[in-house]
């Protein structure tokens, strides 16, 4: 009846009318298909950059944690040579407060040899408490035992180095120095065998296969270093208070002494790992705007074929803004849709994405996330709730932006004109 109010925005007429537009049939089917590629492609737009996110997220915390549970927070090194009064200096460090654990050190560049084959190695002293403070290390012993380390002439190697040696708990493994025993020739190399007292597996490819573990006494006859080390690792309660604590550090060794910190250690190696997650997340976003731009042209064909349809529409009472209404919630519709199966789509894949690798590495009878290259010998996944929220906000939005242009015009379609050229 004229003067009764008509129906609210979005009501259940104007989505009833959208719903049909979606499901059309016969000649219109051709708006379909295109709203259907817009789908998918929304849909694998939105969870691959999920899945990329996810997988360069638990890349780096992966690496993080291991490269921090190996090495400390901060390396103090005395000026111009080894650390004389260490003892002194790593009682003092560590009443500091925010410090946790300190771990004096001598370390050196070896070649290892057994009766077949020869690779590089790094050799780290340490002492049997100062292992066990590197929970990485000591609680991921795989063969063999570290009690009784410290008066042990034994070594701790790598998972990795072990198997490209062939050596088990036992065997014995040949260090060779450059810098040894200084003779009327010149320096002749320090060689030494040593057996092996255990075998750790941390699962980054970088130490499993190059870090070998002395008693710290051991180490500093070996380097010719006795009464020093090469630099002491501080361990704090929060790698990110690095820089506050410097100063503190700095202090209690006293003496000329230069700090670094782990993210300067790392600095170059981080920083690339940022740049290919943002560079990967711009190229991925680029499927999501091809989606929602595919949505722009089939709302404008749909447009295009349904004027009779507004004509009718319009003549019956349907305002500009009902129009607009029905197709934006036809566009919409498909971003939603989308967005909503990639993102179930891409927390599955980030939930079984090991399952997934290892079995696309047997169909394709290829190694996928080689540990030699990758460093890892897993594939991580860490999905982050605010990363996760950016990705569906941005691929809504562009999916929103996409219908408003088709919508708009179909609102101001002239419907005199339309039904005369119908």
């Amino acid at each position: 009846m004229a003067g009764e109010p008509g129906p609210g925005p979005f009501s259940a007429f104007e989505w009833m009318v959208a719903g049909r537009y979606l499901r059309a049939r016969g000649r219109e089917g051709i708006i379909s298909v295109i709203a259907g590629f817009s789908l998918v492609g929304i849909m694998l737009g939105v969870a691959t950059l999920i899945i990329v996110l996810a997988v360069m997220n638990g890349f780096r915390t992966e690496l993080l944690d291991k490269i921090l549970g190996v090495n400390g927070h901060l390396t103090v090194q005395a000026l111009g040579g080894p650390f004389p009064d260490y003892q002194r200096a790593a009682a003092d460090i560590r009443a500091v407060p925010g410090v946790t654990g300190v771990v004096p050190f001598v370390e050196g560049q070896v070649m290892v040899s057994t009766a077949n084959q020869s690779n590089g190695a790094l050799v780290r002293g340490l002492s049997e408490d100062s292992l066990a403070r590197l929970d990485k290390i000591s609680g991921n012993i795989r063969f063999g035992s570290l009690v009784g380390f410290n008066d042990s002439q034994s070594i701790l190697i790598g998972a990795r180095l072990a198997n490209n040696l062939g050596l088990t708990v036992g065997d014995s493994l040949t260090l060779v120095a450059p810098r040894g025993a200084v003779t009327p020739f010149g320096t002749a190399p320090r060689i030494k065998s040593y057996p092996v007292a255990a075998i750790f597996e941390v699962g980054m490819s970088e130490y499993d296969t190059s870090l070998i573990f002395l008693p710290l006494a051991e180490a500093q006859a070996y380097f010719n270093k006795p009464g020093t080390v090469t630099a002491i690792e501080v361990f704090l309660d929060d790698p990110d208070r690095a820089g506050e604590l410097r100063d503190g550090v700095e202090e209690a060794a006293g003496g000329p002494v230069y700090l670094t910190e782990w993210s300067e250690r790392n600095r170059t190696f981080f920083t690339a790992l940022q740049v290919e997650r943002d560079l990967m997340f711009i190229i991925v976003s680029l499927i999501v705007l091809v989606a929602a731009l595919n949505i722009v042209s089939g709302m404008i064909m749909l447009v295009k074929d349904k004027r009779g349809d507004i004509a009718i529409l319009r003549t019956m009472g349907a305002t500009r803004g009902a129009i607009m209404r029905v197709f934006f919630i036809t566009g919409a519709s498909i971003g939603v849709t989308g967005t909503a199966l990639g993102f179930i789509v891409g927390t599955v894949f980030c939930a079984n994405i090991e399952w997934i690798r290892g079995i696309v590495s047997r169909i394709t009878g290829t190694r996928l996330f080689a540990p030699e290259l990758y460093y890892l010998t897993r594939l991580p996944a860490e999905m982050r709730a605010d990363e996760v929220a950016a990705v569906i906000a941005m691929a809504l939005a562009l999916s929103f932006l996409a219908t408003i242009y088709p919508s708009w015009r179909a609102a101001k379609l002239d419907p005199v004109k339309a039904l005369r050229y119908e």
